[in-house]
């Protein structure tokens, strides 16, 4: 019989064939090796009824499941052996096939010495028992995140497992090892930008996401956002006209710009007239009809702080920040640290601002580890100007999150070229936390003696480079300096009368800053003795003191504008107080707090309608009665036309006798109470 009649009773399709025997390892019959003829099909015996157990070809490729899960693997096999031994055919045959077509993944790709043995020797279990045989479970081996190789009988406790690879990946992030030095210094986490995550390291997953988990399944679908979390309270989002453009690539950094539209220009030129006006509730009004306009929730947010109604203010700017993501471009990385902006073009400063309140909020939140990300986003936008000044901030945002060795390496790597040791915070704050390095028993003895020198000399340089913060600090502190400190003049008053306005607003602001860290006794036990080793170098006239004292002088003349704007924005009354005439004297908005000089401006506010000066006394009168009157409004201004102006003129008198004749009939006067009785005859009792 030809092989396409033997496929026409198997109901075989041509390239259906099943593979040979020979190639899975299996010997054929010898009956069929006498006869010559082809061996049989995988899924049929030589007179029984189609087996399920190897009717397709492949089932016999290696899967997944056959390694992963052997125990579901050795069910399907005892199964197919025992639905085989109740087929009703040969016992023997059926069984010698039912055990060839069972044969599983794992045993056809094993070992060519196994494979040899099942192929030589029949399986004399099946043909004695109908019990189903067992297989030997495959020791399988894994290798973890470490590289080490570990076998399934260690993995029992997947916890355990779980919890060292945690600890291994969170240990340089927190000892600031060598993981985060190999990353660029401003290197942005989106996972730390999310203050959930950090308030779950401090109490725990159940207690911040407890009330939330039964409300997530009723949750509307919203964008997923690196900066906010949306809210369901907040009105549905649509496209506001901001959007955002790539101006060029230099140097392996994008420069980038928000852009407003037509439409959005129109709505920030109402929000302008809404804060000419004075009244928060135009505001309020305009935000019902615009709900993400960015300037009227940032305006808005610094209303409901300064009425006490701290979690309103802190939602608007979250929403804030929502409308801004939502138009960022799609190369725009918050994590990368080479995107750009340009504080000077208005369209851009609204992210900066928005981006600082927010960390002020996280670090009132209790969450100093996010803030310091988004300090870092900040300085990472334009980290030449730093527009807002956030060199002021990050050092003791660094101390709170207790990431010292971040603000080393900042300090180390910036130093040269930004002269950090010249800013009071950072010639302080350095030290501080080279002392608190020193402080961890987990580091070798020899870094720790190394930050315990650089600490007791960086002090010292503070010290004698800006004297005037030792005193302030000191009583922020409730500490009562010694005899010696107190009287001598190096520390005294004098030290703070004589600095400039400039050096005394930075000193100011960090004392009134970062006092608090300050208090810890061992700090004070580890300033004293330095505090005493820089009188002793002052008494003996170290050139060291004369050299700081000339560059006080010649420094420190005035202060940048950003700082003026770092000064306004934290609302630190030390500093605030010490703010120059020049800068007080001037409006200030919380939209747009000292814009720089040089603004970059794409699109003006077009021109509003203004009033004369040299109106007459009349004329203002009649305009305070009837604010649309207007007697010199269509007076054309070319005085070449007198025929032009004499009928102006007329017209202008003739408006003045209608008002008057309106105001005369609008006029009622109103008779006083009558009284029937004036004699009256009242008791008087």
């Amino acid at each position: 019989m030809s092989r396409r009649a033997l496929r026409r009773l198997r109901g075989e399709q041509r390239g259906q064939e099943g593979p040979g025997l020979g190639e899975l390892g299996l010997d054929p019959g010898p009956e069929r090796a006498r006869e010559g003829g082809p061996p049989p099909a995988p899924g049929k015996g030589p007179r029984g009824p189609p087996r399920a157990g190897v009717s397709n070809r492949f089932e016999l490729i290696p899967a997944e499941e056959s390694e992963d899960e052997p125990a579901a693997g050795e069910e399907r096999a005892d199964t197919r052996l025992s639905e085989q031994d109740t087929a009703g055919g040969s016992e023997e045959g059926s069984g010698d096939r039912s055990k060839e077509g069972a044969v599983t993944p794992s045993e056809t790709d094993g070992d060519g010495q196994r494979e040899g043995q099942e192929a030589e020797q029949p399986d004399r279990t099946l043909a004695t028992s109908n019990k189903p045989r067992k297989k030997k479970k495959k020791r399988k081996t894994k290798k973890n995140s470490a590289g080490e190789t570990v076998e399934d009988n260690d993995l029992e406790d997947i916890d355990s497992l779980l919890e060292r690879i945690q600890d291994s990946r969170l240990a340089p992030q927190s000892q600031g090892g060598i993981t985060a030095d190999s990353r660029p210094l401003l290197y942005v986490e989106h996972r730390n930008l999310n203050p959930e995550n950090e308030l779950k390291r401090y109490f725990g997953a159940r207690a911040v996401l407890g009330d939330q988990r039964p409300r997530q399944r009723q949750r509307q679908y919203v964008r997923s956002m690196w900066l906010t979390a949306p809210k369901n309270t907040w009105p549905r989002y649509s496209k506001t006209g901001i959007t955002m453009q790539l101006l060029d690539t230099r140097r392996g950094v994008q420069h980038f710009t928000f852009e407003h539209h037509r439409e959005y220009q129109q709505v920030q030129f109402k929000f302008l007239d809404a804060v000419e006006s004075m009244d928060p509730n135009n505001i309020v009004l305009l935000l019902q009809m615009n709900p993400y306009h960015v300037d009227s929730l940032l305006q808005l947010s610094d209303v409901c702080r300064m009425q006490e109604d701290q979690e309103m203010a802190r939602d608007l700017i979250e929403r804030a920040l929502y409308s801004l993501e939502c138009a960022f471009h799609p190369v725009f990385s918050l994590t990368s640290g080479t995107c750009r902006l340009d504080y000077r073009r208005p369209e851009n400063r609204a992210f900066f601002l928005a981006l600082f309140k927010h960390l002020m909020f996280l670090e009132k939140r209790g969450c100093p580890r996010t803030a310091l990300e988004f300090c870092k986003l900040i300085l990472s936008l334009d980290p030449e100007n730093d527009p807002l000044c956030v060199l002021l901030l990050i050092d003791f945002l660094s101390l709170r999150a207790r990431e010292y060795t971040f603000l080393t390496r900042l300090f180390q790597e910036w130093e040269s070229h930004r002269n950090l040791s010249q800013l009071p915070n950072f010639a302080f704050s350095v030290p501080l936390a080279y002392f608190f390095l020193s402080q961890q028993e987990e580091r070798p003895e020899l870094e720790r003696g190394q930050a315990r020198e650089q600490a007791a000399r960086l002090i010292q340089l503070a010290l004698i480079m800006f004297p005037s913060v030792l005193m302030p600090l000191l009583d922020h502190c409730s500490v009562q300096p010694d005899a010696r400190v107190a009287s001598h003049p190096f520390f005294g008053l004098n030290a703070q009368i004589s600095q400039s306005p400039a050096l005394n607003q930075l000193t100011s602001l960090y004392v009134g800053r970062t006092h608090a860290l300050w208090k810890d006794l061992a700090v004070m036990a580890w300033l004293e003795p330095h505090v005493h080793e820089v009188l002793r170098m002052v008494d003996a006239q170290d050139a060291l003191v004369q050299e700081a004292e000339h560059k006080r002088k010649i420094r420190y003349q005035s202060a940048p504008r950003n700082i003026y704007r770092h000064i306004i924005l934290s609302e630190m009354k030390e500093a605030t107080a010490a703010l120059p005439l020049e800068v007080t004297s001037q409006p200030v908005m919380g939209f747009d707090p000292l814009p720089p000089l040089d603004s970059i401006v794409s699109y003006t506010r077009p021109e509003r309608t203004s009033h004369p000066s040299n109106e007459s006394t009349l004329s203002l009168f009649f305009r305070s009665l009837l604010p649309n009157f207007n007697l010199q409004g269509d007076i054309r201004h070319d005085g070449d036309d007198e025929a032009g102006a004499a009928q102006d003129l007329n017209q202008g008198v003739n408006r003045l006798m209608a008002a008057m004749r309106d105001m005369l009939a609008n006029i009622q006067f109103q008779e006083p109470p009558r009284d029937d009785n004036p004699e009256g005859d009242g008791d008087w009792d």
